[in-house]
């Protein structure tokens, strides 16, 4: 970790480099570390199911490492990822590098598309991917995105982060593309890392709630729940 988030961007340039350092070598490897399901995971998980409501709906998991999500979604929820690796076959996963290739899998429309840990890593491609997504959403369908609270009061950044910008600047950038229904921090910590005691995971899990002054400083990332909107203005 590297406490280079002290500027509000890194600049197009220099986040297109990192992200291009940043290929299958090296994430085959690193998303191993999220084989078992974490904080965020389990947060997104809870927003997906809620979302669901009970129905048949199909997802696109962006960026879904090792498919962790897919063991915990019930089956009503049919379960679609993609990522430069997979960590194994099925006819329902894809590798691809989404840098390099548009978002999406074999021609189909998805009823909800998650996004979470994804845009810190797309470089300059954040307009574009967006773009993507909402391609590949159906009408009525929801995308549900985190991003890093670059802002936060003890902040660091991954060396791997190549989208670095204020959460407000990233919003209205996805803003372009999809209606914010709804955003709230993923978690509060005084630390900038989700948390891992047992009494602030349970309470942080059931907040979905902006606080005046406190979200700014001590929101770990943020998740935005969104939905189509008409044709954008670009």
């Amino acid at each position: 970790m590297s406490d280079s988030a002290g500027s509000p961007n890194i600049g197009p340039e220099k986040g297109a480099d990192i992200a291009e350092q940043y290929k299958k070598d090296f994430w085959s490897e690193a998303n191993l570390v999220f084989s078992q399901p974490h904080y965020r995971l389990e947060k997104a998980q809870r927003i997906v199911v809620g979302l669901a409501q009970g129905k048949e709906c199909s997802l696109l998991d962006v960026g879904c490492g090792p498919a962790t999500l897919m063991r915990l979604l019930p089956p009503n929820i049919h379960y679609y990822g993609v990522d430069l690796d997979t960590h194994g076959q099925a006819p329902n996963l894809m590798e691809a590098d989404l840098l390099e290739t548009p978002i999406g899998f074999n021609g189909k429309k998805f009823d909800i598309v998650l996004a979470q840990g994804f845009f810190e890593y797309v470089g300059n491609l954040q307009a574009q991917k967006f773009g993507e997504i909402a391609d590949i959403l159906s009408d009525n369908g929801n995308f549900i995105v985190s991003y890093w609270n670059y802002k936060h009061r003890n902040t660091q950044t991954f060396c791997a982060h190549s989208n670095i910008q204020p959460v407000g600047d990233f919003r209205k950038d996805l803003e372009r593309y999809f209606n914010v229904d709804r955003f709230f921090p993923a978690s509060y910590n005084w630390y900038h890392g989700s948390p891992s005691m047992r009494l602030n995971k349970a309470i942080n899990m059931h907040v979905n709630v902006n606080i005046p002054f406190i979200s700014p400083l001590l929101a770990v990332e943020y998740f935005f729940i969104c939905s189509r909107r008409g044709p954008r203005a670009l």
